[in-house]
């Protein structure tokens, strides 16, 4: 069965054709999404993006978008990346002019998905999943299936509260995971040190990431080992809450941030095994994502799947 999966981004839309049954990518493409030409355009423009990839060979459509989902009517609520787009009917707009299933889901819940069924989660039914990107996002995979809460958006993972005396989040509340392992946490970690460690290396390239700041860290460059330590311990915080709260299988760790490799995955695996209680050690694995930069569009078509699973 071929799918398509589109992972909805407030820049780039990435569109790609699915073969469910190899979990290969057929083909893909991508598009800017120009949200500034309004809600009824951009789905225009995604649905002719849909039918140039496959010819309209396909079954249906998954659509892994950011922000608050009504996954039943196929309409986003609310989103940060389209400010415009208050009760927008993405699903059913999409519907009119592909004739074709449309299902949408929250992009963390997509890549919890996406690993179920084509990655680290494969044959598990008890899942934990987090992506370190911009920002912090989770889903929970329990019995086989996805939590989404009352009204379809909990699991916001990224907003646990690791310290409440913690830095400022963008969710406005303080201390949250996503405010220490992010990626924008960790490049506002390393600008608020600048004075104090002005000889840092971070500080010779002018462009600092959360990429070059591991590297760093791989060098034993001072700050950037202080940095990782950080990122770590709330990690190990966060993880060890769910482990707690959940009693997953396996904790899949993707986003940008995952690719900083074992520098990361480590020392967070030995520091979780410290704070996990008694009963619970040895219940679970920490894994990286193998899904890298096609987590989106996989994720996106096993909405799909599990819809109709």
């Amino acid at each position: 069965m071929k799918i398509i999966g589109v992972d909805l981004g407030g820049t780039y839309v990435k569109i790609g054709l699915v073969d469910t049954k190899s979990g290969k990518i057929l083909k893909k493409s991508s598009i800017e999404t120009k949200v500034h030409l309004g809600g009824e355009t951009v789905v225009k423009r995604i649905a002719d993006a849909i039918l140039e990839l496959s010819n309209g060979d396909f079954h249906a459509v998954g659509i892994g978008s950011p922000g608050s989902i009504d996954k039943d009517n196929g309409i986003v609520r609310f989103s940060p990346n389209f400010p415009d787009w208050h009760n927008f009917e993405l699903g059913p707009e999409l519907l009119k002019l592909l004739n074709k299933k449309v299902y949408i889901e929250n992009d963390a819940n997509s890549f919890v998905l996406g690993e179920k069924w084509f990655g680290a989660g494969k044959g598990k039914k008890h899942i934990v999943a987090l992506t370190l990107g911009t920002g912090v996002g989770g889903g929970v995979i329990s019995h086989n299936k996805l939590i989404t809460g009352n009204n379809g958006i909990g699991t916001e993972l990224g907003h646990v509260i690791i310290n409440p005396n913690g830095p400022l989040c963008g969710c406005g509340n303080y201390g949250c995971l996503e405010a220490y392992a992010s990626a924008t946490a960790i490049v506002r970690m390393a600008q608020e040190r600048k004075k104090k460690y002005p000889d840092s290396l971070i500080f010779k390239d002018n462009e600092i990431t959360a990429k070059s700041i591991f590297d760093l860290a791989k060098q034993n460059d001072r700050l950037a080992n202080m940095i990782k330590d950080e990122v770590v311990e709330a990690l190990a915080i966060g993880i060890t809450s769910f482990i707690h709260i959940f009693n997953p299988e396996v904790i899949i760790i993707g986003g940008g941030v995952s690719r900083a490799g074992d520098i990361l995955f480590n020392p967070l695996k030995k520091r979780v095994d410290e704070l996990v209680m008694p009963s619970f050690k040895n219940t679970y694995e920490i894994i990286q994502s193998p899904l890298v930069e096609n987590a989106g569009i996989l994720g996106a078509a096993s909405i799909v799947l599990q819809r109709e699973s």
